[in-house]
């Protein structure tokens, strides 16, 4: 890759600029990794027959690379971020080809853990080259616009699953091979394509904690921790208590990624013009309704249509996550979005580590309380919500600090 300076990009054509970069690496993302979630709840019942407790097993060893991303600080030392990018989604990419190959538990447990180095190291470096590469008044509707892309890619992708899974009698490792394939070739495609777009702000390349930082630190934790129940439990749900196959569930993520490619754009568009603060709280106040309906369906034996109408609405909910990273970047110093990133993807994921496993024991014992758990986290994010100012900036980070200059502590 030639370097390019960033101020300059207006000079090269449009699917050569960073935009397009960022569009391309956003499709292929969701090709590889969300086919896999996709599949994965059937894939380890059918084939290795999980119960709770592996599948809690499974997506904490999945979620130990995000712990670890803080590690991107020390490559970054020698690898430019842009390229450890996309060397992480192939890496992701080749991991989800090969998964059918591997159908025990300790194959699936081995062949996971690469894959989430590929997907956990490559949204760190994406979050920082998103941030540093999108201007701040532009964030909001562009990061919008980047989500709605993702999910239209996935549709596709779950599109084909749904219509072609039993005309064709499609076999978990084809369309796991497919979906990393293609991913591979955007990722192959993106190293030749583009030039190394280089900042004009040089990203400290240390460990960054912040004290003026901690309100974001302390989100993102509980972020990460009320992430875990959706990612894990709530598919899972679909499958072991209303037998959903395949075909089904892949056609309820078919119905969440429509939603969100309407609705991403749009919320983008209400952060902009709202604020962060505001759209934050409606996020956190919908997500502990929506935990308690999930819970109150093991209480009084709701249906599976609740179910699934709660699935979506969990969903959507989550697209309102572009309001925490712009609320970071108003606060932050631009040499601090690097390192920060991966500090803020390590804290993302210190709950991740160990709340799948105890959750997944919980759960065997009471579904319900696992989903009741996850009511209270996102109770815990609401609070930390109303600290957040209606316009935050550089030295006014929470409703506690006075509006004056950033200083670094």
């Amino acid at each position: 890759m030639k370097t390019f300076p960033l101020e300059n990009v207006a000079q090269l054509p449009v699917w050569r600029r960073p935009i397009a970069f960022l569009v391309l690496t956003a499709i292929a993302l969701p090709i590889a990794f969300a086919t896999w979630l996709a599949l994965v709840n059937n894939f380890v019942i059918e084939v290795a027959q999980f119960d709770g407790a592996d599948i809690g097993l499974l997506h904490s060893v999945r979620e130990i690379p995000g712990f670890l991303a803080v590690g991107v600080i020390a490559i970054l030392l020698f690898v430019r971020e842009q390229i450890l990018g996309l060397v992480s989604l192939v890496l992701l990419a080749v991991s989800t080809a090969v998964t059918a190959y591997f159908p025990t538990l300790g194959g699936i447990l081995m062949i996971t853990f690469l894959s989430s180095v590929g997907f956990h190291y490559f949204e760190t470096v994406n979050q920082s080259l998103q941030l540093q590469w999108i201007r701040k008044d532009r964030a909001p509707k562009v990061l919008g616009i980047l989500g709605a892309v993702g999910s239209a890619a996935t549709l596709v992708s779950y599109g084909l699953i749904v219509l072609l899974w039993e005309p064709l009698n499609l076999t978990y490792n084809t369309v796991f091979m497919v979906s990393g394939g293609v991913a591979v070739l955007i990722g192959l495609y993106c190293f030749v394509g583009f030039p190394q777009f280089e900042n004009n702000v040089v990203q400290r390349r240390e460990l960054v904690l912040r004290k003026r930082y901690w309100l974001y630190y302390a989100l993102e934790f509980f972020a990460g921790a009320r992430r875990q129940v959706f990612v894990v439990f709530a598919g899972f749900m679909l499958v072991e208590r209303f037998g959903f196959d395949v075909h089904e569930v892949t056609g309820l993520y078919i119905i969440n990624l429509v939603a969100n490619i309407i609705l991403a754009p749009f919320f983008g568009g209400l952060v902009a013009r709202f604020g962060e603060r505001r759209m934050l709280l409606i996020e956190y106040f919908g997500l502990v309704l929506v935990f308690l309906a999930y819970g109150g369906i093991y209480f009084f034996d709701w249906g599976v249509w609740l179910a699934m109408a709660l699935y979506v609405v969990d969903h959507m909910l989550f697209a309102l996550k572009l309001a925490l990273k712009t609320y970071f970047q108003k606060i932050a110093d631009p040499s601090d979005i690097a390192p920060t990133a991966a500090v803020s993807f390590t804290i993302n994921h210190i709950a991740a580590v160990f709340l799948p496993v105890l959750l997944g024991l919980l759960w065997i014992v009471s579904p319900a309380a696992v989903f009741l758990t996850a009511a209270g986290i996102a109770c815990g994010s609401f609070v930390l919500a109303l600290l957040i100012p209606r316009h935050p900036e550089g030295g006014f980070e929470t409703i506690w600090t006075r509006r004056a200059p950033a200083v670094a502590e």
